[in-house]
């Protein structure tokens, strides 16, 4: 601390010389100040780490720390350790896997009190970033997390600009509006832990609860927003009415499947739909050709190597949520045209857990349980094609 306290002294000295008339030597002091501030830098890390050690190690993580505000009124703040402290981490382990009791001053880190314990952050954090990039749907969807029961205006059309003479008005138009509610569905995703795992270690524990409910839950939420039914979950795409002539009976796959629904797609939106369909059907489509013998459907591989499938030069999404075109019965969707940034899934992502043995197999299972609604909030760019009886 002594030396800071030279360092900073001569750099006064230094800004002292610098600022007055006499004539110095500007290159000396330059590598001087520049050698001065290398040395600060150093000192203040060796510092700084210096005191996250000891706070590591006093166990300063896990203390409820009353923080004096210097203000008039003298209010004080509170801060209490989170759910990202070892110590929270490890308590919630041993509740999952051995049904210990999270201690009192652990457990005050929420209000909830008929919620047996909170997944802690990270892990939390490391689950909500899986969810979003697994999968083929999660990352096309719009995303927000507005309060259950909280009505959300949408507007119906858009008002149309004249031409006018001069000196001359245009009639005044009303822009009607609609409105869209989401509500709290829940769902709950269930892991038995078997006594062979008792002993895993804290870092395997959390990397194999991430898996199991990142799984879970992302194949409920995308197949919810493919093909839910609206009533105690999302309401899918395909449980929406397309528009008038957007829903097209195909009884074989060629050509003019792919020029219909092309045909039936609006014009204005023509830009960002996309194609969705099992991976068997769209090898049909590939094994079409035009009359050169050049494939219709075209398979390009990315900069990272992925497969990109494309229809008419429109990318095509595979999923395994709907029925492939050979096993589907007659009148059931088996591919439709979508822009699915005008599906809206919203969720808060607050995760609780419980935790309950099953007297059967043993286990202990731990409950998760997620706050999700979906909607689609504008069916113009909904194209579906449903199996047709062969003639």
């Amino acid at each position: 601390m002594d030396r800071l306290k030279e360092i900073l002294k001569r750099k006064e000295e230094i800004r002292t010389a610098l600022e007055g008339k006499e004539e110095i030597d500007l290159a000396a002091l330059e590598t001087e100040l520049r050698a001065l501030d290398s040395e600060q830098k150093g000192i203040e890390t060796r510092q700084r780490l210096i005191e996250e050690a000891r706070s590591i190690n006093d166990g300063i993580a896990t203390e409820t720390r009353t923080i004096q505000t210097f203000n008039a009124g003298g209010d004080q703040e509170e801060r209490k350790a989170g759910t990202d402290s070892i110590e929270y981490r490890n308590a919630f382990m041993n509740y999952v896997l051995r049904g210990e009791v999270i201690p009192n001053e652990l457990r005050d880190v929420t209000k909830t009190t008929d919620v047996g314990s909170v997944i802690p952050q990270t892990v939390l954090n490391k689950i909500i970033e899986k969810i979003e990039a697994v999968g083929m749907i999660l990352p096309l969807v719009t995303r927000t997390a507005i309060k259950g029961g909280v009505t959300v205006p949408t507007s119906a059309v858009k008002p149309v600009a004249t031409w006018v003479a001069e000196g001359a008005g245009s009639a005044k138009q009303k822009k009607p509006t609609g409105s869209i509610t989401f509500n709290y569905h829940k769902l709950r995703c269930a892991v038995a832990v078997s006594l062979e795992v008792d002993t895993m270690a804290l870092a395997v524990f959390e990397t194999t609860l991430i898996n199991n409910v990142v799984e879970a839950m992302t194949k409920a939420i995308e197949q919810a927003i493919i093909n839910g039914t609206g009533t105690g979950q999302p309401k899918g795409i395909l449980a929406e009415t397309p528009l008038n002539g957007q829903s097209l009976d195909v009884a074989k796959i060629d050509y003019k499947t792919l020029t219909d629904a092309e045909a039936a797609l609006p014009l204005e939106y023509e830009s960002n739909a996309v194609w969705t369909m099992t991976k068997k059907t769209f090898m049909e489509f590939a094994a079409m050709t035009d009359a050169s013998g050049q494939p219709i459907a075209r398979v390009t591989y990315g900069i990272t190597g992925k497969p990109e499938r494309v229809l008419l030069g429109r990318p095509v999404v595979l999923v395994n949520y709907i029925d492939s075109f050979g096993n589907a019965e007659e009148g059931t969707p088996f591919a439709f045209l979508y822009n699915y940034k005008d599906y809206i899934l919203n969720t808060n992502y607050q995760m609780g857990v419980k935790k309950y043995e099953d007297n059967e197999t043993d286990d202990l299972v731990t409950k998760a349980i997620m706050i999700v609604d979906g909607k689609s909030v504008e069916n113009g760019s909904l194209v579906v094609l449903k199996k047709a009886a062969v003639a």
